[in-house]
């Protein structure tokens, strides 16, 4: 089963090969998604790791939440599923 986990309070240095290396150290990373903002194309500071199983993610939370990574202190967990979210209204689509 594969788990996907939140990593929050991410620095804008940090980058998704530096936080696929260091997920390695707890288990097989199946992928990593940095959420970046979509007007400026720089990360907002957290992203997404799915990890191969349950306990590789677990592993993960253990070990990396809390650790410094570049000058910050990650907040590791189980991703929530997203929510359904009403379409926000962009003035910028209609241009």
């Amino acid at each position: 089963m594969i788990a996907k986990l939140y990593v929050g309070n991410l620095s804008y240095d940090t980058t998704e090969d530096k936080l696929r290396e260091l997920f390695a150290e707890a288990g097989t990373v199946d992928s990593v998604d940095m959420i970046m903002d979509r007007d400026t194309n720089r990360p907002k500071g957290f992203a997404f790791v799915t990890m191969k199983t349950q306990a590789e993610a677990e592993n993960a939370i253990r070990l990396f939440n809390g650790k410094m990574v570049d000058n910050r202190e990650l907040k590791v967990n189980v991703a929530k599923p997203r929510e359904d979210r009403p379409q926000r209204f962009d003035d910028r689509r209609r241009r």
